[in-house]
């Protein structure tokens, strides 16, 4: 189910760090690391992660830098799944 903005309000004050997108129904963080080999390894952790849950981020890597952004295509919006999976984000960043 999609959520509404008071429910991605309300999701993203418990993310810190993450940001509702103006110009889309999406959720975006930027993460940076020590090198590429930490960020690299970052993404890792994330992309096993999602396999799983069957739900991918849209991301970016340059160096030590990687932008995620979550929105759930198929229902276009922010839903639980991204709320989920940017929770696991946060933690596999610390």
């Amino acid at each position: 189910m999609k959520l509404d903005e008071d429910d991605i309000k309300e999701a993203l004050a418990e993310l810190p760090g993450w940001e509702k997108l103006e110009d889309r129904d999406a959720i975006r963080k930027s993460f940076k690391f020590e090198d590429f080999a930490e960020a690299f390894s970052f993404m890792t952790r994330i992309a096993l992660r999602a396999e799983k849950m069957d739900h991918h981020p849209e991301w970016s890597n340059v160096y030590n830098r990687v932008e995620v952004t979550l929105t759930t295509h198929d229902l276009g919006g922010v839903t639980l799944k991204d709320v989920q999976l940017a929770r696991f984000i946060n933690h596999a960043a610390s």
